[in-house]
């Protein structure tokens, strides 16, 4: 492993354009539960019975419930390691993050040009579309509140600002993604590579001609494909990197 960090620390080093792309691993040290681990189960629900458009109009409050218990885990979670080395490179020229996370911890850990694919837990927009921006919540996990529960601008149901199962990424985000895949490195770190659009990012960046790296816990679809695959931690293996392998 020490010479393929070596070599992949290397390659970031000398890139001017450096592009990173992030899934749940990077989070779930910070105490954010997955979408398909065993934390993922609530109230004998599945996740992906609840994170869509049907469960919402069929039980609007339920959905919400099941979003507030989330926010109140995620309030309680730091970014570690692993977000605070991506906020170091994003803040030097030429980097830019793509996440499939909506916890924020990104955010908090100061990293910039973030495309936030799945949008945020801590947004709200509006179930009518009627136009209105999505708008913030409180980040200490209390919400929806009788104020924040409707519209700001039709006064219509409000409902949690993330990507649910069987609805489309903002054509925005799937712009800006696909720019940022015109890079000389791509990291694609803690992601399962099975969630499209963005499991298919890495490989448009190496038909770009990017020099492509995995860095996850266990091997995906991705990991026979990349240049390089590195298996373990994100938050051990980001800061050898920064520091040169």
């Amino acid at each position: 492993m020490t010479s393929a960090l070596a070599t992949v620390a290397a390659r970031i080093s000398a890139a001017a354009r450096l592009t990173i792309l992030t899934g749940a691993g990077v989070s779930a040290v910070s105490g954010v539960p997955t979408f398909r681990g065993r934390e993922g189960l609530w109230r004998n629900f599945r996740p992906e019975d609840l994170a869509t458009a049907a469960a919402f109009q069929r039980d609007p409050a339920l959905v919400w419930e099941w979003y507030r218990w989330r926010r109140e885990r995620i309030a309680r979670c730091d970014p570690n390691a692993a977000h605070r080395v991506i906020a170091t490179w994003s803040n030097g020229d030429g980097c830019r993050v793509i996440t499939q996370n909506v916890d924020d911890l990104h955010i908090r850990a100061g990293t910039r040009d973030l495309v936030r694919l799945h949008g945020s837990i801590w947004e709200s927009k509006c179930w009518r579309a009627c136009g209105q921006p999505p708008w913030r919540e409180d980040t200490r996990g209390v919400s929806p509140s009788p104020a924040s529960g409707t519209c700001p601008a039709c006064g219509g149901l409000a409902r949690p600002g993330v990507v649910w199962f069987g609805e489309s990424l903002d054509p925005s985000d799937v712009v800006s993604a696909l720019a940022c895949c015109d890079c000389d490195v791509f990291l694609t770190v803690g992601t399962s590579a099975i969630v499209h659009p963005a499991a298919g990012l890495v490989h448009e960046a190496r038909r770009r001609g990017a020099f492509t790296v995995e860095i996850n816990l266990e091997p995906t679809p991705a990991s026979a494909v990349v240049d390089v695959a590195v298996h373990g931690r994100a938050e051990d293996i980001l800061p050898r990197l920064l520091q040169g392998g």
